[in-house]
């Protein structure tokens, strides 16, 4: 750390940066550095020292995000254990009817956090997440599971506005409302390259007895493979995952 830092204060920038990489999902050196006042040099060294335990990782656009010792805790506990047995019938009937990469994922605030999936055996495929964070919004697997949020929930989730993402097309929450109403409409949402270019992705939630938000299960495809024509099939064929989870869970709490 800078020589005129005290560790305690190093502590307390550093835990910031943690509250904002959890709220925000991504962060820049730029943008650290603006928001703890300090200079670029002693926002990287504080991004570096996290990313050096596990707290941040970097991705392949150079931003900063929530790094594995978050997601690692919470994949062990029991719920989300059960949950991902449950799912492996409705991920491998969803890869077998699409030949895609298939995922599943699970609100957490306004993040989504990857539980499990399976990848496409083709050549060109879309890796699979596991214990990856990103934010809600920019998921076509997050974005359906938001879709069943009332706006009230959304605004609270929200109420520090829609945090910056390289390439996300939703940049407010009046935006965000607009395209929820639309996937309620809908019943799936979609991600054309709003997570990475060169992705895209169909989703839909998978909700609980009350009809809360329970999962998302998505197919991921290189874009260079997927027209939209792709869509309704990829659509259905999800919806039929989905019900196998749905049922799977309810038989759970018997």
């Amino acid at each position: 750390m800078a020589p005129d830092v005290s560790p305690i204060e190093s502590v307390d920038r550093a835990l910031v940066l943690l509250n904002l990489l959890r709220s925000q999902g991504s962060v820049s050196v730029a943008e650290a550095a603006d928001h703890l006042g300090v200079a670029p040099s002693t926002a990287h060294r504080l991004l570096n020292a996290l990313a050096f335990r596990g707290f941040a990782r970097q991705n392949h656009l150079r931003r900063y995000l929530v790094g594995p010792a978050f997601s690692t805790t919470p994949l062990r506990s029991p719920v989300l254990a059960g949950l991902r047995d449950a799912a492996r019938p409705a991920l491998e009937y969803a890869h077998a009817q699409t030949g895609e990469t298939v995922q599943l994922m699970v609100l957490r605030g306004g993040d989504i956090l990857f539980l499990d999936g399976i990848e496409s055996p083709h050549g060109l495929r879309v890796a699979m997440r596991r214990g990856d964070t990103m934010p809600a919004f920019t998921s076509a697997g997050g974005k359906a599971l938001l879709s069943r949020l009332p706006n009230r929930e959304l605004e609270e989730v929200y109420r520090a506005g829609v945090p910056d993402w390289p390439t996300a097309k939703i940049h407010s929450l009046a935006t965000l409302k607009k395209r929820m109403t639309r996937i309620r409409h809908d019943g799936y949402a979609t991600n054309l390259e709003e997570t990475e270019q060169g992705v895209i992705g169909i989703g839909v939630a998978v909700v609980d007895s009350v009809g809360r938000p329970l999962a998302g299960l998505t197919t991921a495809t290189p874009s260079i493979r997927f027209t939209r024509a792709d869509i309704p099939r990829h659509v259905e064929v999800l919806r039929q995952a989905a019900e196998i989870l749905e049922r799977r869970t309810a038989e759970q709490q018997h």
